[in-house]
């Protein structure tokens, strides 16, 4: 695998049953066995909870991995976990989502239908919306977004026949949703975003416009909306993407005690060739250390992916976790 290599987006939910029954039920994904169990140890030390009683339980779609965080217990000292706030909104810079692509956009909504309240009190977007053709970058995509029983925002994207990766193209699999584009989350500053996700971990830039009119004021359920888009790619696989809100002004920061037991916890793993030099050079390009720097994960390893691992938060405070190839 080329390098850098996302190898998993994950939240933390309260309640690991119900929202990996969601994703299973109303999305087609498919568990990798039983929730691991990680009690105290290097891992906890690494998210900064020594002592925390943590399920992990991981999901598949296509070649992309969802990972799904519980933790039961944050350990002596640490408070527990808090809800996503109720009036979170898409130019907030804690706001994260991951980016579904379906085949059919309407065919998925309707499998969802029976895991989502009637009532549509779960939806972001008023209706699935066709990008205008104005928009070169993103003309004749359809996407729709709305949250999961917890409030995470997710998005649904359904590619035109000249967009999108040619897996996004092959024939469908058993389940609506065909796999993870991109996770996308809110930033205050382009340019140091650009910086961030160029500069120290080596993304190229996909792709960068401005997007606005009455479609993306529905899509994203904020009046007026204008997003600058900048897209950050990995050499295969997802990749990331940076929503910097012009119009509506007034997108909250990232709450400084945000810690890995909130549901509005997000993090992105990334497999990387030089662990210590990119802990070396975190704060030269925007970044910040999340405890001391690498943790040597030991017996915990295996359950990771990684022998070494370090915890780094972008200018906006997006958590990623960088393990050694």
């Amino acid at each position: 695998m080329t390098l850098p290599h996302i190898v998993s987006i994950g939240f933390t939910c309260a309640d690991l049953a119900a929202t990996t029954t969601f994703f299973c039920e109303g999305l087609g994904f498919r568990p990798l066995g039983d929730p691991l169990v990680l009690r105290g140890g290097p891992y906890g030390e690494l998210l900064g909870l020594g002592g925390a009683v943590i399920h992990l339980q991981r999901l598949a779609i296509g070649t992309e991995l969802l990972e799904l965080t519980q933790v039961v217990d944050p350990g002596e000292g640490n408070r527990p976990g808090r809800p996503i706030p109720r009036d979170s909104r898409s130019n907030d810079h804690w706001f994260q989502h991951i980016c579904l692509v379906v085949a059919d956009l309407e065919g998925a909504l309707e499998q969802l239908r029976g895991v989502r309240p009637a009532d549509g009190r779960d939806a972001i977007s008023t209706a699935p919306q066709r990008l205008p053709d104005w928009n070169e970058g993103a003309a004749g995509i359809v996407a729709y977004k709305f949250r999961d029983p917890e409030g995470h925002p997710l998005e649904l994207l359904q590619f035109p026949p000249d967009k999108g990766d040619a897996r996004w193209h092959a024939p469908a699999g058993s389940g609506p949703v065909l796999g993870i584009d991109h996770s996308a989350i809110g930033v205050s500053d382009s340019e140091a975003s650009c910086r961030f996700y160029g500069g120290l971990l080596g993304l190229r830039l996909g792709g960068d416009g401005i997007n606005h009119g009455p479609e993306q004021d529905h899509l994203d359920g904020l009046p007026g909306a204008r997003v600058r888009i900048t897209s950050h790619r990995c050499p295969e696989g997802a990749g990331m993407e940076c929503l910097d809100y012009r119009v509506p002004a007034g997108g909250r920061p990232m709450p400084p005690d945000q810690g890995p037991q909130d549901a509005a916890h997000w993090q992105v793993r990334l497999q990387v060739a030089d662990l210590a030099g990119m802990a070396a050079r975190a704060s030269d390009w925007g970044g910040r250390l999340v405890g001391a720097g690498p943790v040597d994960l030991g017996e915990q390893a295996a359950l990771i992916g990684g022998r070494r691992a370090l915890q780094l938060a972008d200018p906006d405070g997006h958590h990623l976790q960088l393990i050694e190839a």
